[in-house]
């Protein structure tokens, strides 16, 4: 890495995200997911979302054209399934118990929030694809509070005082 991309990168690293852990599966029908920080709202009417995948990310295609994939908004007691997830080469689903919805893709339990997509498009972004997926069903927890990701470390919400 540059000395330019690691400036780069620390910038964006003092931008607080949330954390999510997003699932598919292989065409085989096996489970497969990892933690992404890259994913934001893009439409309400239709409901869409969008999510960044690295090009190199194992089983890219499970989260492309004419496929489903669930994005699951991590709260803050779920700091271990996120650092689960973004262990590479890791069995991440040995032992967790998930739940399946219409695309038989792993909805994580106890999340902030689950939404569904089948995905709509995919566009370039560098070294990263940027995901369109359309939510075809969602569901949200209401007394579970967002783990954050703040300058390279996990974080909650401070209480207000």
């Amino acid at each position: 890495m540059t000395e330019c991309q690691r400036a780069f990168r620390d910038a964006l690293g003092r931008f607080a995200s949330g954390v999510t852990v997003v699932t598919g599966l292989l065409p085989n029908e096996t489970p497969v997911g990892m933690t992404v920080s890259a994913f934001c709202s893009l439409s309400l009417s239709p409901p869409l979302v969008l999510i960044c995948l690295d090009k190199s990310t194992s089983a890219l295609e499970s989260y492309l054209d004419g496929r489903w994939f669930v994005v699951n908004i991590l709260g803050e007691a779920q700091e271990d399934l996120a650092s689960a997830f973004a262990e590479v080469d890791a069995d991440r689903f040995a032992g967790l118990t998930y739940e399946t919805w219409d695309s038989g893709c792993p909805i994580l339990c106890n999340c902030l929030a689950n939404l569904e997509c089948a995905t709509e498009a995919v566009y370039p972004g560098g070294d990263h694809l940027i995901v369109v997926g359309r939510v075809a069903r969602s569901r949200w927890a209401k007394d579970v509070r967002p783990l954050l990701h703040y300058g390279g470390a996990f974080a909650g919400l401070a209480d207000k005082t």
